[in-house]
């Protein structure tokens, strides 16, 4: 298979990415979002597609997605109003809730990698690595100083992915109350100094 990156969301692969986001983020994203048929059209139709790399296979089928945050916007937007418009208004403020806590916004001269998820088929092909590669360039074309990310520790295989690609552990936040909720219990938060 010949991979093909592209910067942003090709216009009518919606659908495509918020089904590759929502497998790699569902678990995380489920009480906030969910259920997943609804998270993964709330998350189609919120899309910022200037806010992401995406790898693409010979048919231009979308393969693997790298969202990152940069300047205010992230790959998945949709305010507080749009989802208490999506999910109800008692029911969406809680929603709204529990994304906060997800929130990471960028510091100043960062950017913030907001995941990366490729088609199970695909693993193991090297495009995790090449979408990373592609968000390298990206921030230095931003003139950002750093690339952040945070990885929950239930995610291993991405970790190591991170780490294989120049990423280095910086801080841990232990987060037991939101296992039962989110999924998670720890958040490892690892940077990658950009170069020129």
């Amino acid at each position: 298979m010949t991979t093909t990156l592209r910067r942003g969301v090709p216009g009518g692969a919606e659908e495509r990415v918020a089904e590759l986001y929502w497998e790699a983020f569902g678990a995380k994203l489920g009480a906030a979002l969910g259920p997943a048929g609804a998270g993964r059209g709330f998350i189609a139709a919120h899309l910022h597609h200037d806010r992401a790399v995406t790898a693409l296979d010979d048919t231009g089928r979308v393969v693997g997605v790298a969202g990152y945050q940069l300047a205010g916007r992230g790959l998945v937007g949709g305010d507080a109003a749009a989802v208490r418009a999506a999910y109800g208004q008692v029911r969406g403020l809680y929603r709204v809730f529990l994304l906060a806590l997800l929130e990471r916004t960028p510091a100043r001269g960062e950017l913030v990698m907001d995941g990366i998820a490729v088609d199970p088929a695909a693993r193991g092909l090297g495009i995790g690595g090449l979408l990373l590669g592609e968000i390298d360039a990206v921030a230095a074309e931003q003139h950002c100083r750093r690339v952040r990310l945070d990885v929950v520790a239930e995610n291993p295989r991405a970790r190591a992915l991170y780490e294989r690609h120049g990423y280095r552990e910086v801080a841990v936040r232990r987060t037991p109350w939101l296992r039962d909720v989110l999924g998670f219990g720890a958040v490892t938060t690892m940077h990658k100094a950009v170069t020129a």
